[in-house]
């Protein structure tokens, strides 16, 4: 069986040339991510359109995904060779944006006097330095490294969400946000996410109108509001960098399968990131626990695998997607698709308070059924805004997933989509001439064939907000 599990790849340095991202698109990048904590807004522009420049000359859908910094905290530059800052040692934390060194780090955030506190322990690039702020002056603070680690570039520096005076979205993100609206990108992540109020204060029309927007969870404050806020959104993102520095280490695997369960749950991607292949931005090959790690993040559920510094400034980003490719694929060949479907029927799926949402729901799990006992291969889900296909998607069937929609933005954010190929759909009339288009393509293209039974799932028209039409049709000739 081919790969289901998704990929998202960072677009960075080491692989924003066109024939670095045509090898990625190749090995299976199916999403491209844009940190515009990196870099400036031209450089994640011209990288926008090399990938959608190298998507079509490929002849593959790649979505791309503008992550947004959030009240993301950085340290000024180590510079490239690595800094370590030795265990025991004392450093001074200094408001800037420049140059930090072993003794002084400046740090990007204007309220660093005010929100940090003696006693607070900060966390830098990802868990790989700890300090202790053992003193506060005038113009800075004294800390004591309580765990010493090397550090190059801008690495971020975690301060204790609720410490922090700064909400997401910053003044800094609707600036940028404008700019790639008018780009049509196709997925927006907020970054660091405290409550559903803060994705509902971004300015975008629901999605395919708009972006998807995706919710970073990565504090303790958006744990207390999870369900709010996968309502309010596309897709979440298990952020584990700074949500394993929110919450204990050790509690950080059970919330990664608890988000995970509750967004499949209310058919929204769930993505897993951070740390995945880590070892590889320097390594030809993973350690066996990140091999581990990402097997185990495919059997949680996951939608979708991200890859962060390993193809932004890694030595051999195309390796990285190649490896992470066949580690996921061999995992879903192990997904236990009737274990699934059986959890999943178990837990509350029908939302009384939308008659919409429950018709869909009540569908896609006969669709579901249906699937399995009467052995169908593949399931044609048609839809404007992707939700039949999501919906059906999270019940992990092990028919194949086509997903057609005549909206081109769709078609671009079901790349997110566990196990979904998604395809154009010229046409957008009744439901009996979208069935027939949707057929003659997949089999024009070679995806289901003459006689074969497939199973097709769709609202009875293009402005339905339900799945209300589920059909088991028989693949005609051509004329």
């Amino acid at each position: 069986m081919a790969r289901r599990t998704k990929i998202i790849a960072t677009v960075g340095p080491a692989c924003e040339d066109d024939a670095t991202l045509r090898k990625m698109v190749r090995a299976g990048m199916d999403v491209a991510r844009l940190s515009l904590a990196h870099g400036t807004l031209d450089e994640a522009t011209r990288r926008l359109e090399a990938v959608r420049r190298t998507a079509a000359e490929e002849g593959r859908v790649v979505g791309v995904l503008v992550d947004l910094p959030g009240p993301k905290v950085r340290a000024g530059s180590f510079g490239e060779q690595p800094v370590t800052l030795a265990e025991g040692s004392t450093v001074e934390l200094r408001i800037g944006n420049q140059v930090s060194t072993a003794s002084v780090l400046e740090v990007d955030y204007e309220g660093l006097l005010t929100d940090v506190e003696v006693g607070d322990r900060l966390t830098i690039g990802d868990g790989r330095a700890v300090v202790e702020i053992v003193d506060a002056g005038p113009d800075h603070l004294s800390a004591r490294v309580a765990h010493g680690g090397q550090l190059s570039g801008r690495p971020g520096l975690h301060i204790p969400a609720d410490h922090l005076s700064l909400r997401a979205p910053t003044d800094d993100d609707l600036v940028t946000l404008e700019r790639f609206l008018e780009l049509d990108v196709d997925m927006v992540a907020l970054s660091f996410v405290r409550s559903a109020d803060d994705l509902l204060r971004l300015p975008v029309d629901p999605h395919p109108q708009g972006p998807l927007v995706v919710a970073k969870i990565e504090t303790r404050a958006a744990i207390d509001d999870l369900p709010a806020i996968i309502e309010a959104s596309g897709a979440v993102m298990v952020a584990r960098g700074d949500l394993g520095s929110e919450c204990s280490i050790e509690e950080l695997p059970i919330l990664q399968k608890e988000i995970i369960r509750q967004c499949i749950t209310l058919g929204r991607p769930a993505i897993t990131a951070t740390q995945m292949l880590e070892s590889m931005v320097k390594a030809p090959e993973p350690t066996r626990a990140e091999v581990s790690d990402v097997a185990n993040a495919v059997w949680d559920g996951s939608s979708v695998l991200m890859l962060s510094g390993e193809t932004a400034i890694g030595d051999d980003p195309v390796n990285v997607v190649a490896t992470m490719a066949r580690i996921a694929e061999r995992a879903d060949d192990e997904f236990d698709h009737r274990a699934w479907l059986t959890e999943l029927a178990q837990m509350r799926l029908a939302d009384t308070g939308d008659p919409d949402t429950a018709i869909t729901d009540a569908m896609t799990h006969a669709s579901a059924r249906a699937l399995t006992e009467l052995g169908i291969g593949t399931v044609l889900c048609i839809s404007g805004s992707g939700f039949t296909v999501r919906s059906m998607a999270r019940f992990r069937p092990a028919a194949r997933i086509l997903g057609f929609s005549s909206d081109e933005r769709t078609v671009r954010q079901l790349t997110l989509s566990w196990g979904t190929e998604p395809f154009h759909l010229s046409e957008d009339g009744d439901i009996e001439r979208r069935v027939l288009a949707a057929l003659n393509l997949a089999r024009e293209l070679g995806h289901v064939a003459v006689d074969e039974l497939v199973a097709v799932l769709a609202g009875t028209d293009v402005r339905s907000r339900s799945t209300n039409v589920l059909r088991v049709e028989r693949v005609a000739g051509p004329d």
